[in-house]
């Protein structure tokens, strides 16, 4: 085990960056470029934690972690992957109508898990795409085919017929025919799933689809001032991993003065608040201690270190305020959200580098801890999986933050401006910057 003063090295934001980096190297098919949804061995892949490791690659190679020629090397090898992958109604295909099924095996890319075919994790793939082609930009013929099958794969998508015929977007489908109930309506992750399908060069959807999905939304108060409510924290963030959203605002947000950008550091502040009030008595939360969000954990009623029952909930989306909460944490909150408050990050990542010195799992957060729980240490207990989805957000927000790198990319992208403007927005680096 690391001694601690090494261990808190480790929670320094270089460290944890370049951790998180490796998962991208480590946990990479070689034959298909998909990348596994978690570290636990036999783990299927997420499209969608391959659309982040597409959005890390270009970091990496900027930082020095891995050279451009084998970046250049795995994203062909995913983007060629994903073009020749079957498309159809068979139950064992990789996709359908150009979107992707949220699970695929690794090596061979067919539909596994019965997942559904989804929307919003294919936009996250999709971002990764668009993000890899920005990056990779020079006349070198393997760099043209990159942005060739981007704009293939994004331009496939056929985002018209997921709305089946209404106003929203569904969330997904499954073979052989047949969408799911629930629909992409109020504030969620699925902001960057109407701009990428407002943006589109094909099979894009109407700006009045981008109005239904907010008339959906949840405003709240917070000291006297509006916020727009999403109780995990994930939601703020997968968005704006991407977009920069500083000082845009679409209507919703310029008719009540503030951007979505603002939002997410009020966001932040009523996490720390939740925390700090710990209304649940739980172990560890504080100003220095917060982070709730979709996360696993146990199942059941178990007996917190204190002697209490406390009903645990399994895989949950977890959120403050007016969210489920049931003591367990994600680790990876604070550096995540360095962008929009850094002290706070700053000072919780400090916080957890020397009071849970155990928590690292090569350098990398795990899923989730739970330091009410009993376990070797004080973070209690800790899941036993290190997630794709985390360590693409630690990775891509540790970069936005120290030198705005993937929001200058993706700012490069026809297609976002596009998305962006139609949805409505207005301010920020789309009245500075020239199309």
């Amino acid at each position: 085990m690391l001694k601690q003063t090494e261990n808190a090295e480790l929670f320094q934001t270089d460290g944890l960056q370049k951790a998180a980096f490796g998962y991208f190297l480590d946990h990479a098919d070689p034959a298909t470029g998909l990348i596994a949804d978690t570290s636990l061995p036999g783990a299927p892949s997420s499209i969608a934690a391959t659309g982040f490791g597409l959005s890390c690659y270009p970091i990496g190679v900027e930082r020095g972690w891995i050279s451009r020629r084998e970046a250049i090397g795995r994203v062909l090898t995913t983007l060629r992957f994903l073009a020749e992958s079957p498309q159809s109604r068979d139950q064992r295909a990789s996709g359908y109508r150009g979107f992707y099924y949220h699970f695929l095996d690794m090596r061979t890319g067919e539909r596994t898990w019965r997942s559904e075919l989804s929307t919003v994790d294919t936009a996250l793939l999709i971002a990764g795409c668009l993000t890899a082609s920005a990056y990779f930009s020079g006349e070198d013929t393997h760099e043209g085919e990159i942005r060739t099958l981007a704009e293939r794969l994004y331009a496939r998508v056929d985002w018209r017929w997921a709305l089946n015929r209404s106003d929203t977007l569904t969330m997904g489908w499954r073979p052989p025919g047949r969408f799911l109930k629930h629909r992409w309506r109020g504030y969620s992750e699925a902001l960057l799933l109407y701009v990428l399908a407002l943006g589109a060069p094909d099979h894009a959807i109407e700006p009045e689809h981008y109005t239904a999905f907010t008339e959906g939304y949840d405003w709240i108060a917070v000291d006297g001032g509006p916020h727009l409510h999403a109780a995990p924290l994930f939601i703020h963030l997968f968005p704006q991993a991407w977009l920069d959203l500083r000082g845009l605002g679409d209507r919703p947000m310029r008719e009540r003065g503030t951007d979505y950008f603002e939002n997410s550091r009020r966001a932040i502040a009523l996490q720390r608040d939740h925390a700090w009030r710990n209304p649940g008595g739980f172990a560890g939360y504080g100003e220095r201690l917060w982070g709730i969000s979709a996360c696993h954990a146990p199942r059941g009623r178990l007996r917190l270190k204190d002697g209490r029952w406390q009903r645990l909930l399994g895989y949950v989306n977890r959120g403050a305020p007016f969210g489920p909460d049931d003591g367990t944490l994600v680790p990876w909150a604070a550096a995540a959200c360095l962008p929009f408050d850094p002290d706070a990050s700053l000072s919780a990542l400090g916080h957890v580098a020397a009071g849970y010195p155990g928590l690292l799992k090569e350098g990398r957060f795990p899923g989730g801890f739970n330091p009410s729980l009993a376990g070797e240490g004080p973070a209690g207990w800790i899941d036993e999986r290190v997630v794709g989805l985390d360590q693409g957000l630690v990775v891509m927000m540790i970069e936005n933050w120290r030198s705005g790198f993937v929001w200058e990319l993706t700012r490069s992208l026809p297609a976002i401006r596009r998305g962006l403007e139609r949805a409505g927005y207005e301010g920020g680096w789309l009245a500075t910057e020239t199309a």
